[in-house]
């Protein structure tokens, strides 16, 4: 279905004039694409939008950098392993499936008439970029520190609140902000805060604080959809030019498109950017190497570290990436203590020091420092049986890197 209209450009007050001014949006248009909008989720069956629109461009690199390519043996992997785990993949659903062992490339495959080049519908693969986005920022100077109120970048919030909200907590989904949820009624905020065609002045104004910030982790898609004005307000620039200019281009990765929420409005920062699978491994690869490239710090030093470290409310949860944390035989997304959909992990991880990017459709950067490993899966959602198991996947090359494997289990213990 196509959404596309004749808004005018983007709201002024909300982005307090980052990024230029913007004129206000006729308010019946927008509640009759947020409608139509509406509808089209509703109607499908997966309960996902059949399309975004409209997308902007998000410029990468013109040329993306090369990755080497190895063999698994070369880089100490069992090639029984590595196949087993794409056979794993391909029986999944996935789009895309990848290892990277110390430096370079030693399994690429696609599936599903995917290509090196498709864009990945990244889904919640989103919020760790906001992570990135965000030490990218202080990197550059453009935002102090984690510890800054958020109410600086959004002035509306000041004496309210919501000024106790500082900006770790958009990332480690501490801002007491309602929970993530989801219903069939047009009316209610979850909807309007996502497919409304302002979203971003509902997100400020109308969606609700139900507890103090820092006090409670609660997974929201709105905690991570308010990164996007707040570097727009913090940088003068548009979230998809800052994604593209300061990180993608940085490392060499090429670029997608993300959605905005209306021509010349707001990119929604918490999903639905699309980038090339190796566009997400170097993403990775940027982590694991502590935030630096090519001899080049991009994310303040002990930024990563910051990154992997837990929060009391959630110990399987940092800032925008999931960390090993104690075993759980399974892991949901939402508050630990709620009932909801829960990850498999049938066993606990062969390294203590795992972290990963987490998205719906179990799409997946797992990061191993200690094994200098990644293994990426992305992909719509794997059949119910055999059940998606997280741990397995990994365990399973962890198990055929030899003489490693004994070093990393006796970390994990």
């Amino acid at each position: 279905m196509e959404f596309r209209t004749a808004l005018a450009l983007a709201l002024s007050a909300v982005l307090l004039g980052a990024a230029g001014e913007r004129p206000p949006v006729d308010a019946a248009e927008a509640e009759r694409i947020y409608t139509a909008r509406f509808d089209a989720l509703i109607k499908n069956p997966r309960g996902e939008l059949p399309a975004y629109d409209p997308l902007e461009a998000v410029e990468g690199a013109a040329r993306p950098t090369p990755i080497a390519i190895a063999t698994p043996s070369k880089k100490g992997l069992s090639p029984a392993a590595i196949e087993a785990a794409r056979a794993t993949a391909a029986a999944a659903n996935s789009s895309a499936f990848m290892v990277w062992r110390d430096g370079a490339l030693v399994a690429e495959s696609y599936f599903g008439g995917a290509t090196r080049d498709t864009p990945i519908v990244s889904k919640s693969l989103a919020k760790p970029l906001t992570a990135i986005a965000i030490g990218r920022a202080i990197k550059l100077g453009k935002i102090r520190s984690l510890d800054q109120p958020v109410a600086d970048f959004i002035p509306q919030w000041r004496g309210t609140p919501k000024e106790a909200m500082l900006v770790r907590h958009l990332l480690d989904m501490r801002a007491g902000l309602l929970a993530q949820s989801f219903s069939t009624d047009p009316a209610n905020i979850w909807s309007r805060a996502y497919l409304h065609p302002m979203h971003e002045k509902i997100l400020i104004e109308d969606y609700p604080l139900t507890d103090p910030p820092g006090s409670i982790y609660e997974y929201a898609n709105a905690t991570s959809e308010l990164v996007a004005p707040v570097i727009e307000a913090a940088t003068g620039m548009r979230y998809a030019d800052f994604i593209g200019r300061h990180v993608l281009q940085p490392i060499g990765a090429a670029g997608g498109e993300v959605w905005i929420n209306r021509e010349g409005g707001v990119a929604h920062s918490g999903c639905c950017i699309m980038l090339p699978a190796r566009t997400w491994l170097k993403l990775g690869i940027l982590l694991l190497n502590n935030g630096q490239h090519a001899g080049e710090r991009l994310l303040p030093n002990g930024y990563v570290a910051e990154m992997r470290t837990a929060t009391a409310q959630n110990p399987w949860y940092g800032l925008g990436v999931w960390v090993a944390g104690p075993y759980a035989e399974r892991r949901g997304f939402a508050n630990p203590a709620r009932p909801g959909p829960k990850v498999l992990h049938s066993e606990p991880w062969l390294a203590a020091d795992v972290f990963m990017f987490d998205g719906n459709s179990n799409q997946l950067v797992m990061m191993v420092p200690s094994a200098k490993l990644i293994v990426l899966r992305t992909g719509n959602s794997p059949p119910r049986m055999p059940e998606w198991d997280n741990a397995a996947f990994l365990n399973g090359i962890l198990r055929g890197l030899e003489p490693g494997a004994a070093r990393l289990r006796a970390q994990a213990q």
